[in-house]
């Protein structure tokens, strides 16, 4: 449905976008996950054909966003993180307006806006001044405008940022529900909202696609990432010993408790981990010292989002002392009007 091949976007010196290759299969709720400045929106906005790219294609269904704009946009709704609403005019005045943008036909208009405004459960707002609602019910104004003439495509941009909790889980059950009938792309710094809403999850840092997968998936990747947590009253040496003759085990480390107790964590892999622990019991059985805890920690989406967008070589760096190298200066500002220059040519040329 989308294939992004090399992708890369340069603002000046800058590279925002770093060669980044991907596909997205028809049916399936992807989400863009990474820190605030990954290159997420940036990504989102060259796939919708608001933004160029400085290399690389994007094609949504058959057609090229840069060869076929008109007919690849045909197949696309989009939410940018700031829902562009009109908020002198009401949500039925406003969804009318992007119909007649969208060139849907007249005849189709007044039915087309009713079944957005059900789908996204508007219609009781539906006469009320867009200035007059909440913000959870602006951005259900905002998807809603991303369904008018049912596109196969759905990107959303941060669409829970700024919401409450409540919002938040509406908006989520509603994105879910668009997953059934769409494709649809997200975008989040949030892991908990990317680990309820999407199939499949991308991870961006730094410009660079880093991993993409299901979170089942990530989470099998990262191992090993399994640690088994136990607390004896053995001593130290007693439990060195014990643990020396336990296959599977990577890596220990010793804690001692103000109670005079020991607290031992054991790294081995999730393939290990069952072993592991059946075969802990007897040894310290064998030497009549108790387990008096045993606790399984597994890797979740936090800890692998920390370890990608985190680098080794980063991490290095911090545990030595020396400064991290200064990013180059790119103000929000200058991309804004590099933007905004971008549409100007384009506009033109229409």
């Amino acid at each position: 449905m989308i294939e992004v091949k090399n992708l890369t976007k340069y603002y000046g010196n800058h590279r925002a976008v770093d060669h980044i290759s991907f596909s997205i299969k028809e049916g399936t709720v992807c989400g863009f996950l990474g820190p605030n400045g990954a290159g997420k929106s940036t990504t989102m906005n060259i796939m919708t054909g608001c933004l160029s790219a400085t290399s690389g294609s994007v094609s949504i269904g058959e057609y090229d966003i840069f060869e076929q704009p008109i007919e690849a946009k045909k197949l696309i709704g989009y939410l940018p993180e700031q829902p562009p609403l009109y908020l002198e005019e009401t949500p039925r005045e406003y969804l009318r307006f992007v119909s007649q943008a969208k060139k849907i036909p007249r005849g189709s208009i007044k039915d087309e806006i009713e079944k957005v405004m059900e789908e996204t459960q508007i219609t009781e707002v539906a006469d009320r001044l867009i200035k007059n609602l909440s913000k959870g019910y602006r951005q259900r104004v905002g998807i809603a405008q991303t369904l008018l003439g049912n596109p196969k495509v759905i990107i959303l941009d941060e669409p829970t940022v700024g919401l409450d909790p409540i919002q938040v889980i509406e908006i989520r059950d509603l994105i879910k529900s668009l997953g059934q009938k769409h494709t649809v792309i997200l975008s989040s710094h949030i892991l908990s909202e990317v680990q309820h809403m999407c199939d499949e999850i991308l991870i961006i840092s730094k410009g660079k696609l880093i991993a993409y997968d299901t979170a089942e998936n990530l989470e099998k990747m990262m191992a090993p990432k399994t640690s088994i947590e136990i607390l004896t009253d053995a001593s130290e040496e007693e439990s060195r010993k014990v643990l020396e003759a336990v296959e599977g085990i990577e890596e220990t480390e010793y804690i001692f408790q103000e109670d005079g107790t020991l607290q031992v964590l054991i790294y081995t892999t999730p393939q290990e981990e069952f072993a592991v622990r059946r075969v802990l019991s007897l040894k310290f059985a064998e030497i009549k010292k108790a387990i008096l805890k045993l606790d399984i920690v597994k890797a979740n989406l936090e800890d692998i989002f920390i370890e990608l967008t985190n680098p080794e070589e980063d991490r290095s760096r911090e545990d030595s002392g020396e400064e991290p190298e200064e990013p180059e200066d790119i103000s929000e500002n200058n991309i804004a009007e590099e933007e905004k220059t971008e549409q100007t040519r384009e506009e033109e040329s229409l």
